[in-house]
C-alpha cells in the first residue's frame, strides 16, 4: 500500500542545527525502567524505534553525576567514561536504520534521595527535599554551581563521544535542578543566581552556553523546558514567566522541546485529558523563535499530527506513549497502513513501570520490555510449528491476544466467546467514566483478526465440557476470565464481611447493569486500583450520594503509579463524595454499615442503603480444572493440553492480561525464550577483579 499524500508533510527532513532528521516523527524522552542496569534491553528498545520509523529517538532522563543518583529507579548514567559503552550500543541500534540519537542530559536537585551515592542533595538553596521522604538539600554555593557546570560538560562530551547526535539540557517536569533554579518556591537566593528572572534564568543560559562548547558542531543542541505547571499563580505560567524565558533564550538551543510541569501533567491519562492536550500552552513557542519546536499530545491520528503541523503549533510530531504503544507508527503511516495502528490508550501503565524499578510495560503493546530478554519484535512472529487446530474459550484481552498471534503465525483457531460482543472485561471498563479509549485494545485487535481468514471467531457461544470435548481441537486455552467476588473477601478481610450476602449487597456489574439506584450509596474499595473510584464517579453520575470507604491512606492508591491518583481524589471530593480512608468495612445491615480505625478499632455506623463491594476477583477456572485434572478425558477426546490465560489463570490488570495471551501464543510449538527455569535472557554484570 502506498502513502495517502495527506500525509507527505510529516515525512520532510528537518534541520536540527548541524544535524537533519529525515522525518517528522520525533521519539522525545521518556523512561523505559530499563537506563544502565539493562543496556542490551534498553539498545534494543530504542533500536526497534528507529526501525519503525521514527527520524529522532531519544534516551531518558541520563543522570550525570552521584549527586543525582535516582536508585532503585533505573535511567541512564553518564557518571564517567565507563559509562560510555552503553550508550554506545544504543547509539549502533538506533543509526543502523537511519535516524538520529538524543540524549536527554539531567540533574534531579532536590529530587532525588542519593540513596546508593549517599551524597547530600543539591538545590539552589537549603531546604527540605522535594518528596518527603528524602534526605534535607543542601544550598550550593558558587563553587557546587561552578561544579555543576563542569559535570555537566563532561556528560556532554561523553555523548558526543558515544556518537549522540542531538545533546540536551533539561529543565522540565519540576525534577531538573536548573529549573528548580528557575522556580521562586526553590530558589530563595540573593545574589546573581536568585531573585529576578534574569537571575533565575542564569544557570540555563549558562548550561545552554557550557553545552554548545562542548559539544561544537559535533551534534545539535535542545532544550527541554515546562512552559507552564497548570499550578496558576501559584506557580510557571505561560502568558508570564514561562513565556519570557522563551523569549530570553530562544535562538540559544537548535531545537525546542516543550512541555507542561509536572511529569502528572505531562502525562497525563486519558481519562482527564484528550489528545492535543498541552496546545493551549505550547502553540505559542513556535513564534518566539526560528528554531524547530516538538511537543507531545498523545498524538496517535495521522490527521492531527499534519493540523498541529500546518497549523504552526510545531515542527515535529514529538511522543513517547504513542511510540510505546506502537513502535511502528510511522512505518504503518508511510506504507498506507492506518487501520494497523496500535494507539495508545493512555492508561499509563507505561509509567507505572518506571515508577517501580521494573522495566516498562504497555496495555496495548505486550512487546515492549520483550524485545532484547526475549527476542520479540511487535511487527513479527515466528511460523507455525505445526497444523494443530487451537481452540480459545473466552473472547477477552488475553483471548483475543492469543487468538491474534496464533492466527499470524498460521495457526487455525477458533475464538469462543459467550457474550454477544468482545472484548470481556475492556468492554466492560471501557464504558466506566473517561475510560472510552480503552476499548482500543478490544477494537485494534478485532480489526486484526478480521483480515485473517484462518480464524473463526463465533458470538454467544457458551461451551460446556461436552461441547470442548466433542469439538475436535487438540489445543485448548481457557481464557475466560474471573468474577468479582461478593463476599468482602480481599486484601485487608480475608474471610466473609457479615451481611455480604444481603439483598442490598452488589458487585460492580450491577452498577453498570443500573441494579443499584438508592442512595446513599457506600463503595468498599479493597482492591485498590482503578474500579472503586470509577464506580463512585458512575454512580455520582446517576445522582446518587455515594461514600468510599477504602483501608488505603489514599482512593486508588495504585494509581500514583499512573500519576492520576491525585486527579481521581479531587474530583471526587469535588463532586461530593464523602470519603473513608484507612478504614475497614465490618459489617453490613440494613440501611447502614459499620466501619473501623484500621488503628483503634473504633468502630463508627454509616448511612448505607446499598453497598458495592470492589475487593478481589475469582478466576473462572473450573472447567479447566475438569479437564487439566482429568488425562482419561483428555486422552479420549484427543485434546494434547489444555492451558489457562490471563484472569483466567490470576486475575491482574489488562495489560497483565495481554501479556498472557502474546506469551501463550509466540511460545507456542516453539523454543522459549529462556533456558531452563529462568524463562528470558538476564543482563549479566562484569565482575573485576
Amino acid at each position: 500500500m502506498s502513502r495517502d499524500p495527506r500525509y507527505d508533510i510529516l515525512f520532510e527532513p528537518v534541520k536540527i542545527g548541524p544535524v537533519t532528521s529525515k522525518n517528522r516523527f520525533f521519539q522525545v524522552p521518556h523512561c523505559t525502567g530499563m537506563g544502565s542496569n539493562w543496556p542490551n534491553a534498553h539498545a534494543a528498545l530504542r533500536g526497534q524505534r528507529a526501525e519503525g520509523g521514527w527520524g529522532v529517538v531519544c534516551t531518558e532522563e541520563v543522570m550525570i553525576h552521584p549527586t543525582s543518583d535516582e536508585l532503585p529507579v533505573s535511567s541512564m548514567r553518564l557518571w564517567d567514561d565507563s559509562d560510555i559503552p552503553d550508550f554506545a550500543l544504543a547509539v549502533e541500534k538506533v543509526h543502523e536504520h537511519g535516524a538520529l540519537f538524543g540524549v536527554e542530559l539531567a540533574h534531579g536537585g532536590l529530587s532525588r534521595a542519593n540513596l546508593t551515592s549517599r551524597i547530600a542533595p543539591l538545590a539552589p538553596s537549603h531546604q527540605a527535599n522535594k518528596y518527603a521522604t528524602l534526605p534535607q538539600a543542601r544550598g550550593m554555593d558558587l563553587y557546587d554551581i561552578a561544579e555543576f557546570r563542569r559535570w555537566h560538560s563532561e556528560a556532554a562530551k561523553r555523548a558526543v563521544k558515544a556518537g549522540a547526535d542531538i545533546v540536551y539540557v533539561y529543565c522540565a517536569h519540576n525534577i531538573a535542578l536548573p529549573m528548580h533554579f528557575l522556580l521562586p518556591r526553590y530558589n530563595r537566593r540573593n545574589d546573581a543566581y536568585g531573585g529576578k528572572l534574569e537571575n533565575r534564568v542564569r544557570l540555563l543560559r549558562e548550561l545552554l552556553e557550557d553545552t554548545r562548547e562542548a559539544i561544537g558542531d559535533k551534534a545539535a543542541l535542545a532544550l527541554r523546558f515546562a512552559v507552564d505547571e497548570r499550578m496558576g499563580a501559584d506557580g510557571l505560567q505561560w502568558q508570564e514567566e514561562g513565556r519570557e524565558v522563551v523569549e530570553m533564550l530562544a535562538e540559544l538551543p537548535d531545537l525546542w522541546d516543550v512541555n507542561v510541569s509536572g511529569w502528572e501533567h505531562d502525562s497525563k491519562t486519558s481519562r482527564f485529558s484528550e489528545e492535543g492536550f498541552q496546545e493551549d500552552v505550547i502553540s505559542g513557542v513556535k513564534a518566539l523563535t526560528t528554531k524547530p519546536v516538538v511537543g507531545v499530545g498523545r498524538y496517535t491520528s495521522p490527521d492531527s499530527m499534519v493540523r498541529v503541523i500546518k497549523s504552526g503549533i510545531m515542527d515535529f510530531i514529538g511522543a513517547a506513549r504513542p511510540a510505546i504503544a506502537d513502535p511502528f507508527l510511522p512505518k504503518k503511516i508511510e506504507n498506507g497502513r492506518i487501520d494497523d495502528i496500535r494507539e495508545c490508550i493512555g492508561c499509563n501503565m507505561c509509567v507505572s513501570g518506571n515508577i517501580q524499578a521494573v522495566p516498562i510495560r504497555c496495555t496495548q503493546n505486550p512487546i515492549v520490555g520483550e524485545e532484547w530478554r526475549r527476542d520479540w519484535h511487535p511487527e513479527t512472529v515466528p511460523p507455525k510449528g505445526s497444523d494443530d487446530q487451537v481452540l480459545i474459550v473466552g473472547g477477552g484481552p488475553a483471548g483475543l491476544e492469543a487468538a491474534r498471534v496464533l492466527g499470524e503465525r498460521g495457526y487455525p483457531v477458533t475464538l469462543a466467546e459467550r457474550e454477544k460482543q468482545l472484548g470481556g472485561r475492556v468492554t466492560f471498563e471501557s464504558k466506566l467514566p473517561g475510560l472510552a479509549a480503552w476499548a482500543r485494545v478490544r477494537d485494534w485487535r478485532i480489526g486484526q483478526l478480521n483480515k485473517l481468514t484462518n480464524v473463526d471467531v463465533y458470538l454467544e457461544s457458551l461451551l460446556d465440557d461436552n461441547d470442548v470435548m466433542n469439538f475436535g481441537a487438540p489445543h485448548v486455552v481457557f481464557a475466560t476470565g474471573s468474577t468479582w467476588r461478593r463476599d468482602g473477601v480481599g486484601v485487608t478481610n480475608r474471610s466473609t464481611i457479615p451481611g455480604a450476602g444481603g439483598g442490598n449487597v452488589h458487585g460492580p456489574i450491577d452498577v453498570m447493569d443500573g441494579r443499584v439506584i438508592d442512595g446513599p450509596v457506600l463503595i468498599f474499595d479493597d482492591d485498590h486500583h482503578t474500579m472503586g473510584g470509577l464506580l463512585a464517579e458512575k454512580l455520582l453520575d446517576d445522582s446518587l450520594e455515594v461514600v468510599l470507604v477504602t483501608p488505603s491512606t489514599l482512593v486508588s492508591e495504585f494509581t500514583t503509579l499512573t500519576l492520576e491518583q491525585a486527579f481521581i481524589q479531587t474530583r471526587l471530593l469535588e463532586r461530593g463524595a464523602v470519603l473513608h480512608t484507612q478504614k475497614n468495612l465490618t459489617a453490613i445491615e440494613k440501611g447502614h454499615c459499620w466501619i473501623s480505625c484500621n488503628y483503634t478499632g473504633r468502630e463508627t455506623e454509616v448511612e448505607a442503603a446499598n453497598v458495592v463491594l470492589v475487593t478481589a476477583r475469582l478466576p473462572n477456572e473450573a472447567v479447566y480444572h475438569r479437564f487439566a485434572k482429568h488425562p482419561d478425558i483428555m486422552e479420549l477426546a484427543d485434546i494434547k493440553t489444555v492451558s489457562m490465560i490471563g484472569d483466567c489463570l490470576a486475575p491482574q490488570t489488562i495489560a497483565a492480561a495481554v501479556h498472557d495471551g502474546h506469551l501463550y501464543a509466540r511460545e507456542f510449538d516453539a523454543e522459549p525464550s529462556g533456558q531452563g527455569d529462568v524463562p528470558y535472557r538476564r543482563e549479566r554484570m562484569i565482575l573485576e577483579s
